[in-house]
């Protein structure tokens, strides 16, 4: 029997929200993404500090995602999923719309992936994208 395609991936959450400058940010953060932020925030984050997802210049294709954990900002947008908050500054808020942040694990490498269908291309380490 085959895999089970899309009801593998049966506890990743949509988040949707609208703000109050009129953005509405979508984005889906699958269980293993947030099971992998729990896991890092025990032994990396500090007090009062959140998951961060953030774009900026650099990478092969001219622009690359990142993440840590940080203190959010009044201009930061929080979105919420279960028991993870995560926070994405304007900037980077636009560029990660309707995005899939999700681990992975295997033999070649291990980390979080962006799955962006905004990306004209990506780079093979799968953190750099052009749009």
């Amino acid at each position: 029997m085959g895999k089970k395609g899309a009801l593998e991936n049966h506890f990743d959450f949509l988040y949707t929200q609208k703000y109050k400058d009129d953005l509405m940010i979508e984005l889906t953060f699958t269980d293993k993404a947030q099971k992998k932020v729990k896991d890092f925030a025990v032994s990396e984050a500090k007090p009062e500090q959140v998951f961060r997802i953030y774009v900026q210049g650099g990478g092969c294709s001219g622009f690359e995602y990142g993440f840590s954990f940080d203190h959010a900002t009044d201009n930061d947008y929080r979105l919420q999923f279960g028991e993870i908050e995560l926070i994405i500054d304007p900037f980077s808020a636009t560029y990660v719309q309707n995005a899939t942040i999700d681990y992975v694990e295997d033999f070649r490498q291990a980390g979080f992936t962006v799955k962006n269908p905004n990306a004209k291309a990506t780079c093979g380490c799968g953190l750099s994208f052009s749009v």
